[in-house]
């Protein structure tokens, strides 16, 4: 079979990050029916949303053999098929425990289609010597607005879960169908000519271990905007509460635009300098903001950080793709195990100093970040004479000959 345009490569993986947000924010944007319909409490609803985590979290080994077995476009079909059957059980699952198992299920699948997607993101940029990460993730939030526009929409028709979750699941395959004849067959990172790889799980390398504790603190730098900037605006800067939720939309807007411009950013300064200057921004941005007090400087300051880490997660995806599928699933488990520590940690920061140094700690992650980055060592990609031509058939898109330098700080 023809190798697909990049153009057409391209908008399939992106179809497989829309298709990731446009699931997980439908059935999160319904959890108060579910709350209601099952008669849960507070906690029930919490350790809900820790399970479905956890299992993403967990899924590191399964995912590492999946990957390995299947490849990349065969563990993303299938996972993505796992996500739609979540929504058709929790849309009738009768009570918690059933709930519970539906929800890790949900994580596991979470996990092995994050993993795939990304090693499919890398992969394009490899074959065509083209960016093109960070507008992939950009398509991410594209689909948890779509889910929420959706869930808007459904609501005003028809307060049925089922009827909700069977309109989105019906989205969601024709999504996936669209996504499926572009997406790449082959992302193995390997040369032509070189052995394949060892098909055991082996230990992670130092380098793969700095991409772990750069996704780490990133997706915490990332994530606990999204849990606490709203309670630092209304308990901190004292703001009303048709105001204190425009921190989340500041992160979300700049996060959104960066993505679509990072891209270019990468192309012109190279992977590392983007992670090290836009973590430094957050981490500055956010600092001064706290430092200073008030709403103005605090919305600057989230504005930082929504500008400064959008590229982060990108970039790392990136760079563990280029050392196998058992170094990007582990990167990936660290970055969903950040997501998962961070607000715990700075809700322990704040109940037990103040609300001011937990989101210090947010400062403190993105520092951590711009520090790791500096002992990474990013390689700039480039490709043999013909890599950025069409590549002459899908199952050879990955037999491209690539050299790497030292990306300098």
């Amino acid at each position: 079979m023809p190798a697909p345009s990049f153009p057409r490569a391209k908008w399939s993986i992106a179809a497989l990050f829309c298709f990731l947000g446009f699931q997980y924010g439908t059935w999160v944007s319904r959890l108060p029916a579910l709350k209601a319909r099952l008669d849960l409490g507070a906690g029930e609803v919490g350790l809900l949303l820790m399970v479905c985590g956890a299992g993403a979290a967990a899924s590191f080994p399964l995912v590492a053999v999946l990957m390995r077995r299947l490849g990349s476009r065969r563990l993303s079909l299938a996972s993505a098929l796992c996500l739609v059957a979540v929504l058709a059980a929790l849309s009738a699952v009768p009570n918690y425990p059933l709930t519970l198992l539906a929800v890790c299920a949900d994580g596991v699948a979470v996990g092995c289609l994050n993993v795939a997607m990304n090693a499919q993101g890398a992969a394009l940029e490899k074959a065509y010597d083209r960016t093109a990460m960070s507008q992939l993730h950009a398509t991410f939030s594209a689909g948890l607005l779509a889910a929420a526009l959706l869930t808007s929409g459904v609501t005003t028709l028809t307060a049925s879960v089922p009827a909700h979750f069977a309109v989105a699941g019906a989205l969601l395959l024709l999504l996936l169908a669209g996504a499926r004849s572009g997406l790449l067959t082959r992302t193995d990172p390997e040369a032509p000519g070189e052995p394949k790889p060892n098909r055991r799980w082996t230990r992670p390398s130092w380098t793969t271990l700095l991409l772990g504790c750069a996704m780490a603190f990133g997706t915490i730098t990332e994530g606990a905007m999204n849990d606490w900037s709203t309670l630092y605006l209304k308990d901190v800067v004292d703001a009303s509460a048709s105001v204190a939720p425009l921190g989340i939309a500041v992160v979300s807007v700049m996060m959104l635009l960066a993505r679509l411009r990072a891209d270019r950013w990468r192309s012109r300064w190279g992977d590392g300098r983007v992670v090290r200057a836009g973590s430094a921004v957050a981490a500055a941005g956010l600092a001064l903001a706290l430092l200073t007090g008030g709403l103005v400087p605090a919305l600057l300051g989230f504005a930082c950080v929504g500008l400064g880490a959008a590229a982060v997660t990108p970039c790392v995806y990136v760079a563990a793709a280029g050392h196998g599928s058992d170094a990007l699933a582990l990167v990936a488990a660290m970055g969903t195990t950040g997501l998962l520590a961070g607000p715990a940690l700075i809700g322990f920061v704040a109940s037990t100093t103040s609300l001011t140094l937990g989101m210090a700690t947010v400062a403190a992650s993105a520092l951590t970040v711009t520090l790791t980055a500096f002992r990474i060592p990013w390689t700039d990609r480039t490709p043999a004479p013909t890599a950025g031509t069409p590549l002459p058939d899908r199952e050879n898109a990955q037999a491209v000959t690539w050299t790497s330098r030292p990306d300098s700080a």
